[in-house]
């Protein structure tokens, strides 16, 4: 297949089955998707292609030097993953926190919020 025509071979992560989703793309659309055993693999196919999405895990400093683990709150665009971990780099958190409180709010510009996945006296 030229570079106007080519087919991506993405692996979905949907449900445990991980179909082996093969997406053709002619120009800058999608064609055809096959191989998805569902509907939601199709979607994920879809979306990973054009606009791939990830919840970001990573940690930030408490106050004290400790780390405390944090994530995304939904999934951002991947390709502004390393722009949001070096957006938190420098955030320092004061203890105590709770489970799913909102440390930093439009990580990356993208309107989603920061939470801690543990909390922390």
């Amino acid at each position: 297949m030229s570079a106007a025509n080519e087919e991506r071979t993405v692996t979905c992560i949907v449900c445990p089955s991980g179909c082996r989703i093969k997406v053709g793309i002619e120009g800058s659309e999608i064609v055809r998707i096959s191989g998805n055993q569902c509907k939601r693999g199709a979607d994920y196919a879809r979306a990973e292609v054009t606009q791939p999405m990830r919840v970001l895990t990573t940690t930030v400093r408490l106050e004290d030097g400790r780390l405390l683990p944090v994530k995304t709150a939904s999934p951002i665009p991947k390709v502004l993953l390393f722009d949001a971990v070096k957006e938190l780099s420098g955030v320092r958190v004061k203890a105590p926190v709770k489970i799913g409180q909102v440390i930093y709010s439009n990580v990356a510009g993208t309107g989603v919020d920061v939470v801690t996945t543990r909390s922390w006296n």
